[in-house]
């Protein structure tokens, strides 16, 4: 849809449409974020026969919704051309397999060399999906998780993304290195998380208004230190939440210097030892995702391979697991 800042859009509600709340009947027609349709209800830009009415109001057939564009908010994101992992791309969604140690939008200490500068190079066009400073994300990782995105590409894939992943609709499939040996094959942890209530850069099961979180895990493989390759499943979306959740079990992620996985935990085994030099962050990979396509419906599923480093270290453990095992350790 071609649009013109200078005149205003003129809508006429139908009687299919009558009943609508307002920020609904805006969603349904334009393609714009529901964050950006806010905005404007909020800052007076949206009328309802030449009266100023709140998103929750309920529009009524043959009234006339009038929107009066603001201008285009300059941006100081700027495309790079980094190295881009695509999954899969279509007009509407990008899937991509995001490294190590890449910050996925710039911020304090981060201004550029992030994936979103990567992905502007890639799609020019990215810049009018969602907030406008991280156009196109519908969620994101860690700096040092890695593993499978799935990115908007137009404002109507970003909003039902946005919506599937606020209703738990998207599944999730991670891979963590843990310490320990879990109590049993599968399981659950169950606990609300929320901000520590005394370091703020942290989340914690022991937080006074945590949100309710739980995580699915499944027993891969267990090798010596103990330590056990787990399956996990994110069945809500919290901050930190499978690293919060792992930590509070006792099992954090290998190299989760925060939640108490640090390398500081390895036994004085000489060949253990080794991995002081495989790993420098978090095992944690992002290594399925499953979701409705947003114009199709049809379902889509995608898979990212496991980092190079994070491979090694699974390599090595299977190399050195015998010679345990023989010891009966």
């Amino acid at each position: 849809m071609t649009t013109n800042h200078l005149n205003p859009l003129v809508l006429l509600v139908t009687a299919a449409e009558a009943g609508l709340r307002l920020d609904q009947f805006l969603a349904g027609r334009l393609e714009f974020s529901r964050a950006r349709l806010q905005r404007w209800l909020k800052e007076g830009l949206v009328l309802i026969n030449s009266e100023v009415r709140p998103g929750k109001y309920r529009v009524r057939q043959e009234e006339v919704v009038t929107l009066t564009l603001p201008e285009p908010e300059p941006s100081l994101l700027l495309p790079e051309p980094l190295t881009l992992e695509v999954i899969f791309e279509d007009r509407d969604l990008l899937l991509i397999n995001k490294p190590p140690g890449l910050v996925v939008h710039p911020g304090a200490g981060h201004r550029s060399g992030t994936l979103l500068n990567a992905l502007l190079h890639h799609c020019p066009d990215l810049k009018e999906m969602g907030d406008i400073s991280r156009p196109g994300l519908v969620h994101r990782l860690d700096k040092d998780t890695s593993g499978i995105m799935v990115v908007a590409k137009t404002a109507s894939a970003h909003h039902c993304l946005v919506q599937q992943f606020k209703n738990h609709q998207v599944k999730k499939k991670y891979l963590a290195l843990v310490w320990g040996r879990l109590p049993a094959r599968a399981g659950q942890i169950a606990g609300d998380i929320g901000r520590h209530p005394h370091e703020r850069q942290k989340m914690s099961v022991h937080a006074r208004r945590g949100k309710p979180a739980l995580t699915s895990w499944l027993v891969v493989q267990e090798f010596p230190g103990p330590l056990a390759l787990v399956e996990l499943h994110p069945q809500t979306g919290r901050t930190h939440q499978l690293r919060v959740h792992l930590a509070s079990k006792g099992h954090p992620v290998v190299g989760d210097a925060t939640y108490g996985g640090g390398m500081t935990r390895l036994s004085a085994q000489t060949q253990l030892q080794h991995l002081r030099t495989l790993v420098g962050r978090q095992l944690l990979h992002a290594a399925a995702l499953t979701f409705s396509h947003p114009r199709t419906g049809e379902t889509v599923s995608g898979e990212a391979p496991l980092a190079d480093d994070f491979q090694r270290v699974v390599e090595y453990l299977e190399k050195i697991k015998p010679a345990f095992q023989a010891r009966g350790n």
